[in-house]
């Protein structure tokens, strides 16, 4: 099998690594920045060339990004050749349109690595839902943030100083936040929820909250109190077919799997009316761990796979306001709402609300930030 790949960097490496190993695939030119640095001589600085090589039968986007990632994913689409990308904001961003253009066209588009990084999770998802329904998914999808919230847990030291740990190993860009702010794990949620319950809903309908203001003080109450913050991503089948799909910092006891998931590690789960819970822990990003998952769909598309992971694509509304949870709340700001909504006071500072929604909630945080940016909240579970 002949490859186009586009982009050159971590994941990319690592899969020209893979594939040089493999007596299957061969990748013929490889799109970057610096072509002569690309062993023998397959560096290219135009797709042109590529795309329109008939005998290439698959292009793999690692490049990253929204442009120009979409534009050659499309022509390779147009083109009729298969795709497999470890790009999970363009897959979001346009996600029922590349969708359309692959069934239109008979090609495979394939992502795998896109949400998960290591773990097999989407083509278990795809496998589930074939033959069960699929009633929500939930979990840990990024592995900076879980790095980030397990290394205060363990050590007790400020926010700062464990980002810029993350950043030292690699696990944190220069700008982290869609890690910290949630975007990253948002739109793995999107395209998770979207195959699990065959919609299209956008990355914005996701309901999101990072873990940016997070303090060692706050963590050192949630010990005092038997919990361990995580950054949760959750998505489920509401009646009369609406969903849920949110994404907050979450207050998790010692009997959640979640728990106790160390590093950069990620643990997702789904839960099917026949199959019951299933759980899938592994790592969540890195070059070989990615690039693994980008070459098992080249396998798949060599062993004769020729769609995406869901044919469907109908309408469902996101209603975030069915939901009830307890929240923390640590806030400077004075607030009649979080007053009239408080259940009780932990002796560290924090306040434990009623059951409310987390429209609601985040609503309140909103407006509470505009007073304390320092704000810290998180749900209760």
């Amino acid at each position: 099998m002949k490859i186009g790949l586009l982009g050159y960097g971590v994941v990319g490496g690592g899969v020209f690594e893979l594939c040089a190993n493999s007596e299957h695939f061969d990748i013929t030119s490889v799109l970057c920045l610096q072509p002569e640095s690309v062993p023998g001589g397959k560096g290219v600085a135009n797709a042109d060339t590529m795309l329109a090589d008939e005998s290439i039968d698959v292009i793999v986007e690692v490049m990253g990004g929204l442009h120009p990632a979409y534009e050659l994913v499309s022509r390779a689409l147009k083109a009729g050749k298969h795709v497999v990308t470890a790009n999970k904001h363009l897959v979001c961003h346009y996600y029922k349109e590349l969708m359309q253009l692959a069934a239109e066209n008979g090609a495979a588009l394939r992502c795998t690595a896109a949400v998960g990084g290591g773990i097999p999770w989407l083509t278990n998802l795809e496998r589930a839902r074939r033959c069960d329904f699929i009633q929500w998914i939930s979990g840990i999808m990024n592995g900076t943030s879980n790095y980030i919230l397990d290394t205060m847990h363990h050590s007790c030291v400020p926010f700062a100083e464990v980002l810029a740990s993350a950043q030292r190993l690699g696990y944190a860009e220069a700008d982290p936040s869609a890690d910290i702010d949630g975007l990253d794990i948002r739109r793995k949620l999107a395209i998770s929820a979207n195959i699990a319950f065959d919609t299209g809903i956008p990355e914005e309908a996701v309901l999101t909250y990072g873990i940016r203001s997070i303090s060692a003080q706050d963590v050192e109450a949630f010990a005092a109190h038997g919990y361990t913050c995580k950054l949760l991503a959750s998505a489920g089948l509401q009646e009369p077919g609406s969903i849920y799909a949110v994404v907050e910092p979450t207050l998790l006891g010692a009997d959640w799997p979640e728990a106790s998931v160390p590093g950069n590690y990620n643990l997702i789960s789904m839960e099917g009316q026949a199959i019951g819970k299933e759980s899938f822990f592994g790592q969540g990003a890195g070059r070989y761990p990615t690039a693994y998952n980008v070459v098992q769909d080249l396998e798949d598309i060599r062993c004769g796979i020729r769609h995406f992971y869901t044919n469907a694509c109908r309408d469902r509304m996101v209603d975030n306001t069915r939901l009830r949870r307890r929240y923390y709340v640590r806030t400077s700001a004075g607030s009649d709402w979080l007053t009239s909504h408080t259940e009780c006071h932990w002796p560290q500072g924090g306040v434990i609300t009623s059951p409310v929604s987390p429209v609601e909630m985040h609503a309140a945080i909103h407006t509470m930030e505009q007073k304390d940016p320092g704000l810290f909240a998180a749900a209760v579970l």
